[in-house]
């Protein structure tokens, strides 16, 4: 999995950085650092300025940022001098974040943080939300997932900082398949449930 930001990779920046550890894995399985994480996308911040575009207590965006700090996840970037106080201005380490798949039966980070996302966004009837399900093979599925990467790096590629926020989530998978389900006919005959392999649409 590997969440990304729409900035190129700035000097000092790696793209990749792999998260492995208990500690890093605990310090994005999170939903207020993940947040934390999405805005120092958009340029570097001080823990006050975090506090204040997140809603969060200064003594809170401190300690998240912290975590965060100690996992190598975002560091600091630039300092000032204020009154005598000096601010630390972090960013994030790396253009992308890659998490290990989590194994069948465990939450899935990633995806939880953006379902978050989308239920505390505000209404807009341009948001496109949809599930499709077919039957494909696996040339097809590779296919489709790399038409799918393409098209998000083609989405950062397109980012225009002084625009609005836009998230797009994907997560093209094969679903536990216990076999199409069979009911018996009046006949005494069994037959498919599932009689359209086209693909349908649903919520």
């Amino acid at each position: 999995m590997q969440p990304q930001g729409p900035e190129e990779p700035a000097e000092g920046v790696e793209d990749v950085v792999r998260l492995t550890t208990d500690e890093q894995l605990r310090a994005v399985n999170n939903l207020v650092r993940h947040r934390i994480i999405r805005l120092l996308r958009d340029g570097p911040a001080t823990i006050s300025q975090v506090a204040e575009k997140l809603g969060l207590l200064k003594g809170s965006s401190s300690y998240h940022v912290r975590v965060l700090e100690r996992a190598g996840v975002i560091k600091v970037v630039r300092t000032r001098k204020v009154r005598g106080v000096t601010e630390r201005y972090y960013a994030p380490t790396s253009r992308q974040i890659e998490l290990p798949d989590p194994g069948q039966g465990q939450p899935d980070v990633l995806m939880r943080h953006a379902l978050a996302d989308l239920e505390a966004a505000p209404a807009d009837p341009a948001r496109v939300v949809r599930l499709q399900h077919a039957r494909i093979g696996a040339a097809k599925f590779a296919e489709f997932a790399d038409r799918l990467m393409a098209l998000m790096d083609e989405l950062g590629a397109a980012s225009e900082p002084e625009e609005g926020d836009a998230e797009l989530a994907v997560a093209f998978f094969r679903p536990q398949d216990a076999g199409p389900a069979r009911q018996d006919t009046a006949d005494g005959e069994e037959r498919d449930e599932e009689s359209n392999t086209n693909g349908e649409q649903g919520i």
